[in-house]
């Protein structure tokens, strides 16, 4: 008997789950018609993939061994069903891009508006993720292309730069020691509040800043948007990216920012994707599009002599 896609699918979720309610929820069947079609995999490959009890799931030696040739199976698969798309001159038909939330909400309503014009037979799956986890998400095949914030360290995967932009320094209206421009050492660190480990523009600021994990910060928060409401009710400062300042300072008449006046571009977003990835005209297509947008928004001359690629590793 020969091994099917589906089962394969199948054991895939269960390893990324190691939990059979879970990963039946995520391939749309029964609990005991993914037990079943599992049971079946192992009788036909004659090892078991998981141990499994009433507590937990647990991953066999020679489960790790398949799943991982099996994950491999999975993305090739996928790169075929998209080979007619990829020599075609337009997107294809189904993308999925993960984005990491202190760029998603500031650029996806930028640039969604024209992809949806241009392209209105793209089906874009968008997926929501800190920077750690996106990544593995790429190297596992759940994702096509990632959209992540540099620097960042990135092995073994493929980068091009679409946008490049600086931080801003936020204070309260009340601060009497506003500038329209500030350097990092002329920023009250007491009264600094960055965003909580895991996020990358995080490590960016601090970076930029000199800043270590011994130095005194006022507090941390989960989102941008929080940050910028805890200055706003005077609680401390904290540093944003241009991307995000129409939405989080520009309406807000408590609020004053300052640039950064550090060398820049401070961050550099990019897409992300592994190497040999077969849907490289999609990325370039996506690139074009959204620089596009971008220097309309803010009112740039649009020049793509900026762009870069690089592979990491």
């Amino acid at each position: 008997m020969k091994v099917t896609f589906k089962e394969i699918k199948y054991a895939i979720a269960v390893s990324k789950h190691l939990n059979f309610r879970r990963a039946s929820e995520e391939c749309n069947v029964s609990i005991s018609s993914l037990s079943s079609a599992i049971k079946k995999l192992e009788y036909k490959i004659n090892f078991e993939i998981f141990e499994r009890n009433n507590k937990k799931v647990i991953v066999t030696s020679m489960g790790r061994e398949f799943l991982s040739e099996a994950e491999e199976i999975v993305i090739r698969i996928r790169e075929l069903e998209n080979l007619a798309d990829s020599k075609s001159d337009s997107l294809s038909k189904n993308i999925s891009l993960g984005i990491i939330p202190t760029v998603g909400p500031y650029l996806l309503p930028i640039v969604l508006p024209g992809l949806k014009k241009k392209y209105p037979y793209t089906r874009l799956k968008i997926v929501e993720a800190q920077s750690h986890s996106l990544v593995k998400k790429i190297n596992d095949g759940d994702i096509d292309i990632g959209i992540i914030a540099l620097p960042y360290s990135l092995e073994k995967m493929v980068t091009q730069v679409f946008w490049k932009e600086d931080f801003y320094w936020i204070s309260h209206k009340d601060n009497n020691n506003f500038k329209e421009s500030v350097k990092s050492d002329e920023i009250d660190r007491d009264g600094l509040m960055l965003l909580e480990d895991g996020h990358c523009l995080k490590d960016q600021v601090a970076d930029l800043c000199n800043l270590t994990k011994s130095s005194s910060l006022n507090m941390s928060a989960s989102s941008l948007n929080t940050l910028v409401e805890l200055v706003a009710g005077k609680m401390g400062s904290t540093l944003v990216p241009e991307l995000s300042l129409k939405q989080l300072v520009h309406k807000n008449k408590r609020l004053q920012k300052a640039h950064l006046d550090e060398p820049g571009p401070h961050r550099e977003l990019a897409f992300a994707f592994r190497k040999g990835f077969k849907g490289q005209k999609d990325v370039e297509l996506l690139k074009k599009l959204f620089y596009k947008e971008l220097s309309n928004h803010f009112k740039r001359k649009p020049s793509l002599t900026d762009a870069s690629i690089n592979i990491a590793g």
